[in-house]
């Protein structure tokens, strides 16, 4: 099967086995000792009819208090499926998830607000005339259709991305909670066939998504083998909450068969502790507690644990991803997601700064190395992110497709074989006898072979001035010159007749 080759990484252990037995043992107290509060009241009977101790909690409206038993886990890991396929319009872009397999891919997300547009203005020395600089001043705008049409042509063209999920929030006027599923999701799939994921704003929309997947895809039993598209669901409110309408759209993406990330964000310092081990300890609870639910409602279905843990800014109670610790929060879950042989989806790569940037390539960098080395399946978060996840910044999406690049070579295999051993000791010997001993002539194939990374492709020309913005723009508008890869008419033409609620400006 053609799937993305991503990069097949040598772990990083931050806990140990006996550390990780003891976040698994605490998760477990914390699942019965305080449980969890549940506000659907299908999801509670679920759990009553498992085997839970299930209480009414009229002090928090209509919610049941459930205390989960480890035997429930227990009996979810042996249903739940170790490996899960994502598919994509081209099948050469499908992603291979495997829970025993650290295989990192690299994708988008967030569906910010704003986009940072970048302006490039010419700037004239005021005692030396003749002297010119261009500098890049920059204006958020709120994001259209039109701006994610456009976002995922680039992300076609971005070679290190992997997978696509929507950077921004539709916010024209039309779009409404009634059809910006469908539109939201035709704009991704007609412009890049990469896999693409996203969450439902209306679970009435499910069969309007998936019909259009079905005919993506080439039929029903085409969409099985090769499921365009997923989704995903933050059903835990942390503390320790699974809420109504994010349980809802997760049991129903479970019904139909859909791979689903379930997802968590608590926030150390304010909606779980601050400490390491405590926060860990709580999202691995919430995240395994909805796990155990869409296995007791729905036995097999996938599912991929979908960690987001951030830190709390203490003054105002912001997130903070540029803090070291949101990278060691992250490491930790992507370990315990393996402890259970779960598909894992983390987060890195996004910076704290308000603009591109020296800062915002140090805070995105430190995480993509760091998280990136922990193994995790999806890593999202990883393209154009700037202020705490608020703004989305095409140009910075194309500078972190160059920074991934980098990351992906420094992690791929070496794949040391014997006749590689004996190329190079044949090489040694012949420069060694050679009158200048220089390997110049031997490392001309390796040039050539693509393997090597060659320089950064937005270093400036200039010595007076930084050009890293400017030629990320030059480059960005150079890729949405290219033609896009549209669905092919007819397909086109058919989801347009037969989904309803797809806007006028998308035809």
């Amino acid at each position: 099967m053609d799937f993305r080759e991503g990069v097949v990484v040598n772990p990083y252990l931050r806990l140990n086995h006996e550390e990780i037995n003891k976040i698994h043992k605490a998760s477990m107290e914390i699942l019965m000792n305080p449980g969890v509060i549940v506000f659907h009241k299908e999801a509670a009977k679920h759990f009553k009819e498992a085997g839970a101790e299930v209480i009414e909690a009229p002090e928090e409206g209509e919610a049941w208090s459930v205390k989960i038993p480890e035997a429930l886990l227990d009996k979810a890991l042996k249903t739940v499926p170790k490996k899960v396929v994502l598919g994509a319009r081209d099948p050469k872009n499908r992603l291979v998830i495997d829970g025993e397999k650290p295989r990192v891919y690299f994708g988008t997300g967030s569906e910010t607000n704003y986009i940072l547009e970048t302006c490039m203005d010419t700037y004239v020395k005021k005692d030396e005339p003749e002297t010119t600089a261009v500098i890049p001043t920059y204006k958020k705008k709120r994001g259209t259709l039109k701006d994610l049409c456009e976002i995922a042509r680039l992300g076609e063209n971005l070679e290190n991305l992997d997978f696509f999920i929507r950077p921004v929030n539709i916010q024209d006027p039309e779009v409404t909670n009634e059809n910006k599923d469908v539109n939201k999701f035709f704009a991704c799939l007609d412009n890049i066939t990469k896999h693409v994921l996203a969450g439902l704003t209306d679970v009435r929309q499910l069969d309007n998504v998936i019909k259009m997947a079905e005919i993506i895809a080439g039929g029903k039993e085409a969409l099985k083998e090769n499921p365009v598209l997923s989704f995903i669901s933050c059903v835990t409110k942390s503390p320790l909450q699974l809420t109504e309408e994010s349980t809802t759209n997760m049991l129903a993406v479970n019904k139909k068969g859909f791979p689903i990330v379930i997802s968590s964000s608590p926030q150390g310092g304010s909606t779980a502790p601050i400490d390491e081990i405590g926060i860990v300890s709580q999202i691995n609870a919430e995240i395994l507690s909805a796990i155990v639910l869409s296995q007791i409602a729905n036995p097999g279905c996938p599912v991929i644990y979908g960690s987001v843990p951030v830190r709390a800014r203490m003054d105002n109670l912001h997130d903070m991803y540029g803090a070291p610790e949101f990278s060691q929060f992250n490491k930790s879950c992507v370990q315990m997601a393996r402890f259970y042989g779960l598909p894992c989806y983390s987060s890195a790569g996004v910076s704290d700064a308000k603009t591109p940037g020296v800062r915002a390539s140090v805070e995105k960098m430190l995480s993509h190395l760091s998280v990136s080395q922990a193994g995790p399946h999806l890593l999202h978060y990883s393209f154009g992110l700037l202020e705490e996840t608020q703004t989305f910044c095409p140009e910075q999406a194309v500078l972190d497709n160059a920074h991934i690049g980098m990351i992906k070579k420094v992690y791929s295999e070496l794949n040391v074989t014997d006749e590689k051993v004996e190329d190079n000791l044949k090489v040694i010997r012949k420069v060694m006898k050679s009158p200048y001993r220089i390997y110049a002539k031997y490392a001309r194939k390796k040039l050539h072979s693509g393997e090597l990374y060659m320089e950064y492709p937005f270093e400036s020309d200039r010595e007076d001035m930084d050009e890293t913005v400017a030629k990320a723009k030059e480059e960005k508008e150079r890729i949405l010159n290219l033609s896009a890869k549209k669905l092919p008419e007819d397909v086109r033409n058919k989801v347009l007749e037969e989904v309803p609620g797809i806007l006028e400006k998308l035809h």
